[in-house]
């Protein structure tokens, strides 16, 4: 175990580096300086993130372009005709009924609080808990698509919550290397729940930190269990070990 985790440490420096970011979806909140820009940027950024990497970075500052590169100020605004540029948005089978529902949310909660934060952490105190209801806020609107649910995902369906467990890392880990953004404070590093694609689970099999099957939500504990071992207060950190060695050396 030691030298598995003298290894991972290794990739973890490797990769955890200013200049992963470039070829990385953390790109797009890195184009933004204002909290609440970097949260919606990050936000949708992470629910885009399936299949390229480079197809991902341009739809999603493709997007920011179509907000004026202000997402905060895009969203609050109720100007119909600013609205109407969101219609020719497509990404994969997000299309813009989703968009459109997914800024009259974020126009919702902006109105009545300073960050995304509180979206999830007011509904528990693990991370199981804040994004089961985050998807019951999420959806507490009227006049929900019935389309739109899939792009949120829960534990309460069993999945692994890949995209919004990276989201979260994104805005909570905080190490002064210049990646993770650090911005959310009542979440700790040691809530965090590793995020979990083909790539990951793959590796993390090789290594024997992952038994289960399945890649849904119990396979993200039983692997952030297994990563607590090498380091108890920030185990997501090796997302950039295992992503590093799946996607970009294949390993």
């Amino acid at each position: 175990m030691y030298r598995l985790k003298e290894f991972l440490n290794s990739k973890f420096e490797l990769y955890n580096q200013p200049s992963f970011i470039k070829d990385d979806p953390i790109s797009i909140p890195h184009l933004f300086t204002k909290k609440q820009d970097i949260e919606i940027a990050g936000f949708f950024a992470s629910i885009f993130a399936w299949g390229n990497r480079k197809t991902i970075i341009s739809k999603s500052r493709e997007l920011m372009e179509l907000m004026d590169m202000q997402p905060h100020e895009f969203c609050l605004n109720e100007d119909l005709g600013r609205l109407k540029r969101l219609l020719e948005f497509k990404h994969r089978t997000f299309n813009p009924t989703d968009l459109l529902y997914f800024v009259e949310f974020l126009q919702y909660h902006y109105r009545n609080n300073d960050s995304l934060e509180t979206a999830f952490t007011k509904w528990g105190n693990t991370i199981e808990q804040m994004l089961i209801g985050f998807h019951h806020y999420f959806f507490s609107l009227e006049d929900v698509p019935l389309r739109t649910k899939k792009h949120i995902a829960t534990p309460e369906k069993k999945s692994n919550c890949k995209r919004l467990n990276m989201f979260l890392r994104w805005m909570v880990r905080d190490d002064n290397k210049g990646v993770d953004f650090g911005l959310w404070k009542s979440i700790n590093s040691s809530q965090l729940i590793c995020p979990v694609d083909v790539h990951v689970a793959r590796v993390a099999k090789r290594f024997n930190l992952l038994q289960r099957k399945q890649t849904d939500w119990n396979a993200a504990i039983e692997l952030t269990e297994q990563l607590k071992k090498f380091d108890a207060h920030d185990p997501v950190k090796y997302d950039f070990a295992l992503f590093g060695l799946g996607v970009i050396e294949k390993y």
